[in-house]
């Protein structure tokens, strides 16, 4: 953002009623601009790298690649974009890991629009935000644990896993997921084996159970494939 300009924002999150709710709100700033808007966390990846938003609001839940993988990404890739972590999840957990993956705000979706507000206006002066109800031992803990603790989803997997993991728990074949990702299905067959070795689950409900609660994955399922069998 130029001196005197507005912020730049992007809106990522998998519900086009969402999007434009957000967009309606933040349309009402006039210190802030929508640039545009992603469904998924691949393209929140690929917008923000060709739309160089000063603000990425992202949806922790959602399909293909989820807001904490695509936060991790745009941290590495630009680490001058901010990002507002959207979520329902409230948990030590959950905001350690988002912390470290690169965003500097971390907002429920109970919060109400000027919460939001207050978040983009923060992050882009340089400073954090986290909602209210997330007490100030997170943060400490955080800061304190941030260099020594070991064994959290960011760490067990490589990136690639973790994509590979969500798409699985989504209910892709390994043949769907070679083509998504422009691999052979036995590439991915090795990542899978990889995975279930690393984690010691070796069963497909379990992979599920595991990224659904480290939220890798959402829990909507596939609707063409409602028992989430992967072959």
């Amino acid at each position: 953002m130029k001196p005197g300009g507005r912020t730049r924002v992007l809106v990522a999150d998998d519900h086009a009623i969402v999007r434009q709710g957000l967009r309606a709100i933040l349309d009402t700033e006039a210190d802030i601009e929508v640039v545009g808007e992603a469904a998924d966390g691949r393209e929140a990846v690929r917008k923000t790298l060709a739309l160089h938003p000063d603000v990425v609001v992202m949806d922790v839940s959602m399909p293909r690649m989820n807001g904490l993988e695509a936060t991790a990404r745009i941290a590495k890739a630009n680490a001058a974009v901010k990002i507002v972590a959207l979520t329902m999840h409230s948990s030590e957990e959950y905001v350690y890991s988002l912390l470290k993956a690169g965003a500097r705000g971390y907002l429920l979706k109970e919060s109400v629009s000027s919460d939001l507000i207050e978040a983009i206006r923060a992050v882009q002066a340089g400073g954090t935000y986290l909602h209210p109800s997330i007490s100030t031992k997170i943060v400490d803990g955080y800061l304190r644990k941030q260099h020594s603790r070991a064994g959290g989803m960011m760490d067990v997997l490589t990136a690639r896993e973790r994509e590979i993991l969500q798409l699985i728990a989504e209910g892709h074949t390994n043949k769907e997921i070679a083509g998504l990702l422009v691999l052979s299905v036995k590439t991915i067959e090795n990542h899978r084996t990889r995975i279930m070795d690393k984690l010691e689950i070796h069963n497909v409900a379990g992979l599920t159970r595991y990224a659904i609660s480290r939220g890798i994955a959402s829990v909507t399922p596939r609707p063409d494939r409602p028992n989430g069998r992967n072959l």
